[in-house]
């Protein structure tokens, strides 16, 4: 029996080094597949590459700090990990102006979520 289809949604992680400028790096996505009970995101960011597209004084550092706190969130962990998947999911979407944002939620199809994540990363983020 072939694996069955399932929806999912999800967004892309953002560097914003420029908040009031609104340009922003790819740099992850979150992905959320209710019925498979998934959820996880991946993050990638060459630390000279944000460097270049950062302002003077922005400290690299802290936004992939910051950057690898949403994968974690995403596994369980801190006091918005032990919300219920689907929470933690829209917890993280939602808008902030901060330098990590996501995009808006996007929704696709697939029969393994963990290898839709992948594409994603190796589509929209990675070059």
């Amino acid at each position: 029996m072939a694996d069955q289809i399932t929806t999912y949604d999800y967004a892309m992680l953002r560097v914003v080094p420029r908040v009031e400028r609104e340009e922003f790096l790819n740099a992850g996505v979150i992905l959320f597949c209710r019925t498979k009970r998934f959820l996880a995101a991946a993050v990638h960011m060459e630390p000279a590459r944000l460097a270049a597209f950062a302002p003077s004084g922005f400290d690299v550092d802290a936004a992939l700090a910051a950057l690898e706190t949403v994968p974690a969130i995403c596994a369980g962990e801190g006091p918005i990990g032990a919300l219920p998947q689907a929470e933690r999911f829209h917890w993280i979407v939602a808008p902030h102006s901060t330098i990590i944002q996501a995009s808006p939620v996007h929704c696709g199809r697939c029969t393994d979520p963990a290898a839709a994540l992948a594409h994603l990363m190796d589509m929209m983020v990675r070059r």
